[in-house]
């Protein structure tokens, strides 16, 4: 224990995701040594995001205004939405430059150990985008885990209800597989089952 700021800072660093009692020590006593301007530098970019970003009213991105620059930008395809779990993952796929539609961030994936249920996620507001925009595909990208795989099945199942015989709403999922650059002998069974049956002509 420490006196003072400095166990506080420790505690309150211990408090993030992913930071354990040792990296917060030391992460708190890097912010001692260092100079006092990356330091304010620091404490005001995190008052900045916590007083200026909001999540997006339509697709829950995160976002300075009302609407995400995604959502803002007229030249996306509206009838083709990707949901992901989280903001994180979306600028992970918008990276690849292979996606020109529009978003849908649900916050999370069903966790019924973690008590997290569709009421906890923005499924609601997805079938309000469904109707209100005319949506014609969604693409499922949630994790390649026992979550995210549950999330992508309970969303197929709902969404399929949505379409009707005028409008039907094709639902995809993304593929997974093989990394580029692995090796076939340090794949477990389950990626390489995956990679064969989402195996595609040359």
């Amino acid at each position: 224990m420490y006196e003072g700021p400095v166990q506080d800072l420790i505690e309150a660093l211990g408090r993030l995701p992913g930071i354990g009692p040792k990296s917060a020590q030391r992460l708190a006593f890097h912010l001692l040594t260092v100079d006092p301007a990356d330091a304010e530098r620091l404490a005001a970019s995190i008052l900045a995001v916590k007083e200026k970003v909001r999540f997006c009213s339509r697709c829950w991105n995160v976002s300075e205004l009302e609407e995400c620059r995604i959502c803002r930008d007229t030249r996306r395809d509206p009838s083709v939405v990707c949901v992901v779990e989280e903001p994180r993952d979306l600028m992970a796929l918008e990276r690849t430059g292979e996606f020109r539609g529009r978003y849908h961030v649900l916050g999370g994936a069903i966790s019924p150990i973690d008590g997290v249920g569709p009421d906890d996620l923005h499924i609601k507001d997805l079938l309000t985008r469904m109707v209100d925009e005319d949506v014609s595909e969604v693409v499922l990208a949630t994790n390649p885990n026992i979550e995210g795989e549950a999330t992508a099945s309970y969303l197929a199942r709902l969404l399929r209800s949505v379409g009707t015989a005028d409008h039907p709403v094709r639902v995809s999922r993304i593929a997974s597989g093989l990394p580029v650059g692995g090796d076939l002998e340090y794949a477990d069974e389950v990626t390489l089952g995956r990679a064969f049956s989402g195996r595609r002509d040359l």
